[in-house]
């Protein structure tokens, strides 16, 4: 049975949020305040990713002044430009950014200012697909991302828009290798913050070793769950996290394994029987296909509040 990263790897696990803003874009406190919020809280990390639009002088929020040994920051922002299959503006989180990161160019497209954003280093994640009413197409043409916001806080609390799953297991329909990542997207107006994090796996809290944690899938999402220990076969998936109703292990037909009850701590599932599905000819008769190439798996605790790992492509154990 194959130990799963980040569970296996060396390190502690940060607590971080990807997404907030402060009043340098759309935000309504002042940055100082958006980050004690968040460090009071508990957090290990922030990013705020304010909109790089010339409406608020394309700022990338210069947080390095806040870094200490007990809380850091990474710097970033949320790039826009032309244009989704809605006719709007991409949303792009873009993490790890240099600080004279050039605006967007007349002319340059989401995808190509993305492409931009990662060479210069970034961890890129497709933002809210469900608010932005993302299509499949749209989320191919962003080749270079690294990863969705399968939750976002602020559009599950203001519009009931915050999961981005539906995208996500299209893509990886598709065998986009992508991760997955839960956020907030606060802008402190209404109760939209702390809400949605990442728990990223690294032996130090360095801006850098979290950000080469994000890129290389050293981490999982959460709304409060955590996930202790995971392993993995083609046939079987063991799990110890804190106390949950619910862990079910999805993939990309109908099929999923689940186990239910009250305040779950650790459990293994059988996942032999991801292959098999129904047609429409004989409900009976469950058709065999080729193996799934792939399972996520989420938790759902008593207040209904979930985490996920990333995708775990069986082909990699």
């Amino acid at each position: 049975m194959a130990e799963i990263a980040p569970f296996s790897s060396p390190g502690n696990f940060y607590k971080g949020n990807l997404h907030t803003h402060s009043n340098l874009s759309d935000g309504a406190l002042p940055l100082h305040q958006v980050v004690s919020a968040y460090r009071d809280r508990g957090y290990d990390f922030l990013q705020m990713s304010e909109h790089f639009v010339q409406n608020y002088d394309y700022p990338i929020a210069d947080t390095r002044a806040f870094r200490g040994n007990a809380f850091t920051t990474i710097l970033g922002a949320e790039l826009h430009a032309p244009e989704t299959s809605t006719g709007e503006l991409w949303h792009i989180l873009a993490a790890g950014l240099p600080l004279d990161f050039a605006p967007a160019e007349d002319g340059e497209t989401g995808p190509s200012l993305a492409k931009r954003a990662a060479d210069a280093g970034a961890f890129i994640a497709i933002a809210h697909p469900s608010w932005s009413q993302l299509t499949l197409e749209d989320g191919m043409a962003l080749d270079c991302a690294d990863a969705v916001e399968v939750y976002n806080h602020g559009c599950f609390m203001g519009n009931d828009r915050g999961s981005g799953w539906y995208l996500m297991d299209q893509l990886l329909r598709q065998g986009k290798r992508l991760t997955a990542i839960a956020t907030d997207d606060a802008h402190f107006r209404d109760d939209d913050a702390f809400g949605g994090w990442v728990h990223v796996k690294s032996e130090s809290l360095d801006p850098e070793a979290l950000l080469a944690g994000l890129k290389a899938g050293q981490f999982y999402s959460s709304q409060g769950p955590q996930i202790h220990e995971l392993n993995v076969t083609r046939d079987e998936v063991s799990i110890v996290c804190s106390p949950v109703d619910t862990i079910t292990v999805l993939c990309g037909t109908t099929r999923a394994a689940s186990r239910q009850g009250i305040s779950i701590t650790e459990a293994t599932l059988d996942i032999s029987s991801l292959n098999k599905f129904w047609t429409g000819k004989d409900r009976n008769v469950p058709k065999i296909g080729d193996p799934v190439p792939w399972i996520r798996i989420a938790l759902i605790d008593h207040g209904w509040r979930r985490a996920w790992t990333n995708p775990i492509w069986l082909d990699e154990l």
